[in-house]
């Protein structure tokens, strides 16, 4: 743990108009796949990083200070701080990788249909996909947005088979491009209560083992012995 904390004080990915991948390559110019690659990254700090304020009983809002305003003496204040901020920079980051991966995407696949269909008559000139639309080659691939911090037993979050750690892809139909910071899962969760969402979520095969995407099927429901509707907290990436 230590190591990864010293790490914390050398950012990796730089943020901004200028910013570079690893290889030195202004990230305007990286190709899709490495984009992607790019994002798997600090996709994967950004979990580790998590992993570090949970260690700690904490996260992003918890106050570091005592009620009269005094650091508080049973956490290590310093080491949160900067995790913090880290995180910070790389949600930034990874936001913007979001948007060019986006884009590439749409591209690519804008290249695909151009490839595979005639040329359209002179008096229909062909039309250009925009960030935010599906193209005829298919939907944009999902992205985790979420992840399933604890889960209550016997809670419906239980029940449905979600787990700690679990990478949520769906939740009915809140995705990366649209969930608002999870505003529209909690909008959907209380339009659906009593009835069964579709959840899509990539789950990790143990140390090494690869991940598994897998679809799962949640009702909210009061009643079940504990607070809320689901029995679980999701932490927004």
């Amino acid at each position: 743990m230590g190591l990864l904390m010293d790490d914390l004080h050398t950012p990796s990915v730089p943020t901004g108009a200028a910013a570079s991948a690893p290889n030195g390559v202004p990230k305007e110019e990286l190709p899709l796949v490495e984009l992607i690659a790019e994002r798997d990254r600090v996709q994967s700090e950004l979990l580790a990083l998590g992993t570090v304020l949970e260690s700690h009983g904490v996260n992003m809002r918890t106050s570091l200070t005592t009620f009269d305003g005094f650091p508080r003496d049973d956490i290590d204040v310093a080491q949160i701080r900067t995790t913090r901020a880290r995180m910070i920079h790389l949600q930034n980051d990874y936001k913007n990788l979001m948007g060019k991966i986006e884009i590439g995407l749409h591209a690519h696949h804008a290249g695909l249909a151009a490839q595979s269909s005639p040329a359209p008559p002179a008096s229909r000139p062909a039309t250009q996909p925009t960030a935010g639309q599906a193209t005829e080659q298919g939907p944009v691939p999902d992205t985790p947005f979420a992840k399933v911090n604890t889960v209550e037993g016997g809670s419906p979050a239980d029940t449905a088979g979600l787990k700690p750690g679990d990478m949520v892809l769906r939740f009915g139909n809140a995705t990366w491009l649209n969930h608002e910071k999870l505003g529209k899962v909690a909008e959907t969760v209380s339009q659906n209560e009593g009835r069964q969402i579709r959840v899509v979520v990539e789950r990790q095969q143990g140390s090494g083992g690869g991940s598994t995407q897998m679809e799962l099927q949640l009702t909210p429901r009061r009643g079940w012995g504990g607070r809320g509707l689901l029995g679980c907290h999701l932490l927004p990436l």
